[in-house]
């Protein structure tokens, strides 16, 4: 009996964390970005972006970063175990799971791990689609560049994720487990 209540609670939680998400993006405003200047951004405008343990909030270093200034700094690190676990615990965390399974591998929305990148598999791109959810991405240009399975629009994490290198830790752990999307070029 204990299973299955404990079992129940889980599922009932795991839709919850969905149904924030999912109520994140289905609001009808944009996505909403900060007027203050970066924690850490001053050199992000300047083009020395990203750098290990910035606390700039992913949606400021969005903004001050022009397009395609972004790009990973634990690129170099993806074979490192505990780095990859602290960015999977972190993808769990944000309930990325919610939607692109557990491991990466896909559920209603597209896998992780295959070579079908919507939009592009370059880091600024990765980080731009997460940080703003795919309206917004859209919104500030981009568009779908591969056909993959999606069920809804990708809700936008920029205000939930705390931190730019909470972001490149989950981004760290998708190409640890997609190690050949690695330093593919921009598509847009």
């Amino acid at each position: 009996m204990r299973k299955i209540i404990t079992g129940l609670l889980t599922v009932v939680f795991i839709a919850g964390m969905v149904a924030v998400a999912w109520k994140a993006c289905a609001t009808d405003e944009p996505p909403t970005q900060t007027e203050e200047k970066p924690a850490g951004g001053e050199a992000a405008g300047g083009g020395d972006c990203c750098k290990a343990d910035d606390t700039t909030p992913p949606l400021d270093l969005v903004k001050a970063t022009p397009k395609g200034g972004l790009h990973n700094p634990y690129n170099d690190k993806i074979t490192d175990a505990a780095l990859a676990e602290e960015g999977h615990k972190t993808y769990l965390s944000a309930g990325c799971n919610g939607c692109h399974g557990g491991g990466g591998g896909g559920g209603m929305c597209p896998p992780l791990t295959n070579d079908t990148w919507v939009y592009g598999p370059d880091d600024d791109t990765l980080f731009r689609l997460v940080s703003l959810g795919s309206d917004g991405l859209k919104a500030a240009g981009y568009h779908r560049v591969k056909q993959e399975v999606v069920v809804g629009p990708m809700p936008p994490f920029g205000g939930i994720l705390k931190s730019s290198d909470q972001l490149w830790k989950i981004i760290t752990f998708i190409r640890s487990v997609n190690p050949s999307s690695v330093g593919k070029p921009p598509l847009q």
